[in-house]
């Protein structure tokens, strides 16, 4: 039997939640929260990554996401450089497999991807020799934001195991849920989905998600109400009357929240859309935790390039 201790993150990739164990989500996240200490002293600096080249490669717009690498890649250490996809070769005709050839030829150590088509980010990680980490890929995956989200709550409450999430909103464009949901649901939180038929994937209920059309009935003591933008980008034809409509059956304002549990924490991944989904008066109020998942983007963020840097050649 070999003595050789099991990594922190035995993948080479972030590519997703599905098919991570609940042990490797559990020490990603026990990572991240060293990572919040040290992004709350005055001097934030690690070398972890010093000498270390990253690329955020982001194939649509982004300002929290983008952001939070970038100074989670600094604070490491790293060389951090972002690619303008509006002004580079992909305008240009460029493939993706190029795109992934041409940076692969410049030996980055981490690549971090956001694009528009689902699976682009696993066709690029097959086509580079560096860690690839998955920042969103269509309506597919989100992973970064599910486990910043996963230690936002777990930091307020305590522990994921046992409480009642309820994910509402455009769930069927929305790859923050999907990633949600896997995540949640594999460190055992029981996780609801509440949304207009319309919005709702179809066949959702066979994956063993409670589903709920009804507002009220979704919430019900609901230890977590996790609210999600509608995906007007991702949309062909219409899924909802109005916003006004949608506002007045699903946006989160007061009355709605009172149906949750008392002590019910309200989270959003952003951008807001006020008036849509959530009122001003819940989104700034004080069970919101909005504010404190931008601060967790960062640690999160922290902690999967050092699990993935044991995994760099040349250490």
């Amino acid at each position: 039997m070999s003595d050789t201790p099991r990594p922190v993150f035995p993948h080479r990739h972030l590519l997703g939640i599905e098919g991570l164990s609940a042990l490797d989500l559990t020490a990603l996240l026990d990572l991240a929260d060293e990572q919040v200490e040290v992004s709350r002293q005055v001097e934030k600096k690690k070398s972890t990554l010093r000498g270390r080249t990253q690329i955020n490669l982001f194939f649509e717009p982004s300002t929290r996401t983008q952001s939070s690498f970038e100074i989670a890649g600094k604070r490491l250490g790293a060389d951090v450089m972002n690619m303008s996809v509006a002004s580079s070769s992909v305008k240009k005709g460029e493939t993706l497999v190029d795109t992934a050839a041409t940076l692969n030829a410049m030996r980055p150590d981490l690549i971090i991807v956001r694009h528009h088509a689902a699976g682009a980010v696993h066709l690029l990680a097959q086509k580079v020799d560096c860690s690839v980490v998955n920042a969103g890929d269509g309506a597919h995956e989100h992973p970064t934001q599910a486990l910043l989200d996963a230690l936002t709550i777990r930091r307020n409450k305590g522990g994921i195991e046992g409480l009642t999430v309820a994910i509402c909103g455009d769930i069927v464009h929305s790859r923050v849920a999907r990633s949600n949901m896997l995540l949640l649901a594999t460190l055992g939180a029981r996780v609801r989905l509440v949304a207009p038929s319309t919005l709702l994937p179809p066949g959702i209920e066979g994956l063993g998600f409670e589903t709920f059309t009804d507002m009220r009935r979704g919430l019900d003591g609901a230890d977590i109400v996790m609210m999600l933008r509608l995906q007007r980008e991702r949309m062909n034809g219409s899924f909802v009357p109005s916003t006004k409509e949608y506002f007045r059956f699903y946006g989160l304002d007061q009355e709605k929240l009172s149906w949750a549990k008392p002590d019910a924490l309200v989270m959003h991944p952003g951008p807001m859309n006020r008036g849509v989904e959530i009122s001003s008066e819940v989104a700034d109020g004080a069970q919101s935790l909005i504010r404190e998942q931008v601060e967790m983007g960062v640690a999160v963020r922290m902690a999967v390039l050092e699990a993935l840097a044991s995994h760099l050649p040349n250490r």
